[in-house]
């Protein structure tokens, strides 16, 4: 067995660097959606990833950016209060993190498996994957991730799209050695390549910014109306984060519910949100394109977060590779993130096939259909100026069916179910070797 390649190794260096290539696209989409700076969405994606880091004790191969789940009440709460109320209510809500986490310190992680078992965690976990099925198809096809313009011709994109997704294919299956943990880095050069030879990369972004430019912060304020208005999002994204600690633990064999411990991962979390509130960036979360990364190359080093992160905190103050960055046409990351997605829907898969979980049980089969099609049919449940939709209202409506449906399973809180999935994980992975 190989020796783990040290900090500085050109390997984990690189490694860090296609991490964060395959968080990019999204991270700066959401500041983009609601109006914030995506420089400081940036900056605060890579001090949040450092602050997780430090407090799971650099144990987790997960990266943090900018929570979707925030995106409507965001826009809602800038037009309402402005932004830095918006910041304010955002830096409360991150509180919340911190309860739970102390909540789950106290009474240990067994009362979150009797919340979420796996008939619960499992379809959760797919919808992450297929609920974003449209965002890559739709930036695959030439459009933007909401499928409302367009950007690119059909046949250009298509074939720019294609060129990233099978070259990707290609060096995950078929490489050796080094060059089989590059294969979505090798898929953007290839893709942006061909988009290059197209004429479909505009460096208009990249020569109107200057060199140098740190990101426009800003500081929070505080409104009771803004935080009574943010504050009940804040379950929702604590049950997606759930999903998305019970994802990377499939992935990588490893139980991350007992080691750090679920209470470490929330509070790095909430800690994160915090610290991205308190300089008028998006909330945080644990970000599922990454964990299909950590996936397809199979890189558990927590360190190459460590160097994801060092790259963010760069690029958001060199304004012109992250323009750069930016010129990288929808269609090439589009391709790729139809292989990442897809790769974390068939994490949620496993994890119901490995705890044998019995569809032919009514019970079982009502709470997995009705969340799936809830999360990909996109479901929205709002009033009095509070919304529920996407992977929260899929996270709360299988908590809620699972405690309400009669026959319930009886829980093993000692985490010996979830053992059992990791276990064959491990083996797996071995055969593999």
């Amino acid at each position: 067995m190989s020796a783990t390649p040290g900090f500085f190794a050109p390997r984990t260096v690189l490694v860090g660097a296609q991490m964060l290539f395959v968080a990019f696209g999204a991270l700066v989409l959401m500041p983009l959606l609601t109006g914030l700076d995506p420089s400081v969405a940036l900056f605060t994606a890579g001090v949040g990833t450092l602050l997780f880091q430090c407090i799971t004790g650099f144990s987790i191969p997960v990266f943090l950016a900018s929570s979707f789940v925030f995106i409507a009440p965001i826009s809602h709460g800038v037009q309402a209060w402005g932004l830095p109320a918006t910041m304010g209510a955002l830096m409360v809500t991150a509180v919340v993190y911190v309860v739970l986490a102390a909540l789950v310190r106290w009474r240990g992680p067994g009362f979150l498996h009797v919340l979420m078992p796996p008939v619960v965690t499992g379809p959760i976990i797919m919808v992450i994957g297929l609920s974003l099925a449209p965002t890559a198809v739709n930036m695959a096809m030439g459009m933007d991730g909401t499928g409302q313009e367009t950007l690119f011709p059909y046949g250009q994109a298509l074939t720019v799209s294609m060129v990233s997704l099978v070259t990707t294919l290609l060096v995950a299956t078929l490489a050796k050695g080094f060059f089989r943990l590059l294969p979505i880095m090798v898929g953007v050069l290839c893709g942006y390549f061909s988009a290059l030879m197209l004429g479909m990369v505009d460096f208009a972004v990249v020569t109107e910014r200057a060199w140098l430019a740190p990101p426009q912060f800003v500081l929070p304020t505080f409104e009771w109306q803004a935080i009574v208005f943010m504050v009940p999002v804040a379950l929702a994204p604590a049950i997606e984060h759930v999903g998305d600690v019970l994802a990377i633990s499939n992935v990588t064999g490893r139980d991350y519910v007992r080691k750090p411990g679920l209470h470490r991962t929330l509070l790095g979390d909430g800690v994160a949100s915090m610290g991205a509130a308190m300089v008028g960036g998006p909330p945080n979360t644990t970000y599922s394109e990454v964990t299909g990364a950590v996936m397809l190359t199979r890189v558990f080093d927590p360190r190459v977060m460590v160097w994801a992160a060092v790259f963010a905190i760069v690029l958001s103050f060199l304004s012109r590779f992250g323009g750069l960055l930016q010129s990288i046409p929808a269609p090439v990351m589009g391709g790729i993130l139809i292989l990442m997605f897809g790769s974390i829907a068939s994490v949620g898969m496993n994890t119901l096939i490995k705890a044998k979980v019995d569809l032919a049980r009514q019970r079982n089969l009502v709470i997995v259909a009705t969340t799936l099609v809830f999360g990909i049919g996109g479901m929205v449940i709002s009033g009095g100026g509070f919304t529920l939709q996407g992977i929260s209202l899929c996270g709360v409506l299988a908590v809620v069916l699972n405690l309400l449906l009669p026959g319930r399973d009886p829980v093993v809180t000692d985490l010996r179910q979830e053992q059992a999935v990791v276990d064959d994980l491990i083996e797996h992975t071995r055969s593999k070797d």
